[in-house]
């Protein structure tokens, strides 16, 4: 593929520390797709709230990632900028708010990550009901899907289409329903979705076995990996926690635990600023996951200490060829 200005520009100037680790492992991720690998990228932190839809959406698009693994708010938070952009409000001086100022927010129903903040009528509770409808049909009729089926549901049917407030391209989960991506969305229940799930749940309007569990997920995940692990499939992780630290365990498992073989992790590469203090996975540096028989010696392996707002968007650029 030829390169754009954006490539053009890290291969000229990334060339030590962070931005030759970026580079390198940008390269060797696309090296592992030209050899017909699959590719896994997990999300933490808000990505989806920092519009990596922008670039990652392209990404699935094209084909050059294969499953997400993400948390419960980067599942949602995609959906809330898609239908509240215009609401939002950026806190460029959020580090200078004082307690009251965090109480004024709350009263005016803004819930603030970081420097911007989510509008909860407009964001959150725009499609509360659209989900609670498909929970209620659920458990009427006593079918069972997961937390992203039902997302999946809800922007194909076209019911927010008139909601919508930024370019649909630019919304990762539209771009993934449309190719129906495998996604695992481990502790789902920690989102706030999941908190209207569980109060609607407590009313009686629906029932928790209207929704497929985090075990669920794992053995999906170990079923997709049986079947797609040849020649590989590679693990980009963005940020840490348990988005990153569940899928990758599903390689041990069906070895260990099932004494099934497969072919471990084929390529990792981590964007984080976590330490390994106080033994935080999140920090570890690669060649502890050999220990636990997720990755190989020779399994090219990655981190790339930095911001992943700033690296991520970068990462994809390269193998967009931009």
């Amino acid at each position: 593929m030829s390169k754009g200005p954006i490539s053009t520009f890290l291969q000229k100037n990334f060339k030590h520390f962070n931005a030759a680790a970026l580079v390198e492992a940008a390269q060797a991720y696309e090296t592992k797709l030209q050899e017909g690998h699959k590719m896994m990228i997990t999300l933490a932190g808000a990505m989806s709230t920092a519009e990596l839809g922008i670039s990652l959406a392209e990404m699935i698009r094209q084909d050059k990632v294969h499953i997400i693994s993400c948390t419960g708010a980067n599942l949602e938070e995609d959906v809330f900028n898609l239908v509240a952009h215009n609401h939002y409000r950026r806190i460029p001086n959020y580090r200078d708010l004082s307690p009251s100022d965090e109480q004024k927010l709350l009263e005016q129903h803004y819930n603030r990550v970081t420097d911007t903040c989510i509008p909860e009528m407009e964001a959150m509770r725009a499609i509360e009901e659209h989900l609670v409808q498909r929970w209620v049909t659920a458990t009427e009729s006593s079918e069972r899907h997961f937390p992203h089926e039902y997302f999946y549901d809800l922007l194909l049917s076209d019911e927010l289409k008139d909601k919508y407030q930024i370019d649909p391209k630019n919304s990762w989960l539209l771009a993934a329903a449309e190719k129906n991506l495998p996604i695992v969305v481990p502790g789902w229940e920690d989102s706030t979705c999941g908190n209207f799930f569980a109060s609607h749940c407590m009313e009686g309007r629906t029932s928790v076995h209207a929704m497929r569990s985090g075990i669920e997920y794992m053995i999906e995940l170990a079923n997709w990996y049986q079947e797609e692990s040849n020649p590989g499939v590679g693990f980009f992780q963005i940020g840490g926690g348990i988005a990153g630290d569940f899928p990758i365990c599903v390689v041990p498992m069906i070895e260990q635990d099932l004494e099934r073989e497969v072919p471990l992790w084929s390529y990792f590469c981590q964007i984080s600023d976590s330490t390994t203090s106080f033994g935080s996975y999140s920090g570890a540096v690669p060649n502890e996951k050999i220990t636990w028989g997720k990755l190989g010696i020779d399994t090219p392996k990655f981190i790339i200490e930095s911001d992943a707002t700033i690296v991520a968007p970068l990462f994809f650029a390269y193998l967009l060829g931009n």
